[in-house]
């Protein structure tokens, strides 16, 4: 399986080396499933080819079977127009691979619930997927810009029904395989958008007649992730409304580190940790790469057909935290074996081939 590598700016490289570490394991059980091709993205293709999104870069994406970035993002291009930043290579990126759904788990570890600024009984037992529609909204829809003498600033919301259904499918298929509850979250009492999104959703989940669904504002939903988080299961929302309630899920984890995120629905699913570049940390040793393994796991089970092995990985990290092993982010006030970013790679790297190896051996017998 070729993979394209785009370890891209600041924390970038630290938690993609990490992240590699796991498909190094796996090739050595499974005679060099992944190649990894590794090139430069944001800032980083700035500076050697004068682009966010060199042409090589892009041809390598498009001739891969997964895309797999690290963060993108530095404050020596700030000066740049918009379209000339770090940011706005992953923007293209993101169009090219016609991506359209965004997921995002965010759940609770039992190790970490005290890491939370949520009380314990309120982080304990979360598990929330949201799901972004990417392509649409306010992000991209036109017309958009600044007036004359940039007196006024304009931008659309636009969603087609088209549009809606298939991230409605999505959220109700991924629902299907969780706990059966999707929550459509909108602003339908003031917005035409979201009255269509509504209407849409509805209609498609008589598709799902398994799947519960319930219909909520973005702010009653706000409020929810941070006073009942429990009670969700696949949040389905789109693009801006998204894009808000992920960071604000982080809360659950306790760090944004902790988070990983995939973009399917165009062919060529791309993978990525939540968290930002984070310029301030990079080169210390000190970024949490948890983010970026989780992200492996999503690959794997979306991308790789290896839903087993994904499971393994989970696993992994979830008995490296419970072994009191944690990144800075995550070590709270009483840390008990505070790890580099290598550090904390090679212990899950090292839980994850034992629970691959006993796997083996137990099919072996």
């Amino acid at each position: 399986m070729r993979i394209t590598l785009l370890p891209g700016d600041g924390i970038g490289p630290e938690v993609c080396r990490e992240a590699v570490r796991i498909f190094h394991a796996l090739n050595s059980f499974y005679n060099c499933k992944f190649e990894i091709i590794e090139k430069p993205v944001g800032g980083a293709a700035i500076r050697v080819a004068g682009s966010p999104l060199p042409e090589n870069t892009l041809e390598a994406c498009l001739q891969s079977e997964a895309v797999f970035l690290g963060a993108v993002g530095a404050p020596e291009f700030d000066h740049l127009d918009r379209g000339q930043k770090p940011e706005a290579g992953l923007l293209r990126l993101r169009a090219e691979l016609r991506g359209f759904a965004n997921l995002r788990p965010a759940a609770c570890f039992p190790a970490l619930a005290d890491c939370s600024p949520l009380r314990r009984s309120r982080a304990e037992g979360a598990d929330v997927l949201i799901l972004r529609e990417l392509l649409g909204g306010l992000y991209f829809s036109e017309p958009r810009g600044f007036g004359e003498n940039q007196e006024y600033a304009c931008n659309t919301m636009r969603y087609s029904v088209e549009e809606i259904e298939r991230i409605a499918h999505v959220g109700f298929q991924q629902a299907r395989m969780r706990r059966k509850k999707v929550t459509s979250v909108d602003k339908a009492n003031v917005l035409e958008t979201s009255q269509l999104w509504r209407r849409v959703v509805t209609s498609v989940s008589r598709f799902y007649p398994d799947v519960k669904l319930e219909h909520m504002y973005v702010d009653a939903c706000a409020m929810h992730l941070v006073t009942n988080p429990s009670r969700f299961d696949v949040i389905l929302t789109e693009n801006l409304f998204g894009d808000i309630l992920s960071d604000e899920a982080a809360a659950i984890t306790g760090s944004l580190g902790m988070l990983g995120s995939a973009t399917i629905g165009g062919g060529i699913n791309l993978y990525e940790p939540v968290h930002g570049s984070a310029p301030d940390i990079a080169g210390k040793g000190i970024a949490n790469p948890l983010g970026a393994i989780a992200s492996v796991a999503m690959l794997l089970r979306h991308s790789a057909q290896m839903p087993h092995e994904a499971n393994d990985l989970e696993d992994a990290i979830e008995n490296v935290l419970d072994a009191g092993h944690r990144t800075a982010d995550i070590a709270g006030e009483h840390p008990q074996h505070v790890t580099s970013t290598r550090e904390m790679g090679e212990l899950v790297e090292c839980a994850f081939v034992d629970r691959l190896d006993r796997r083996f051996a137990y099919h072996a017998v």
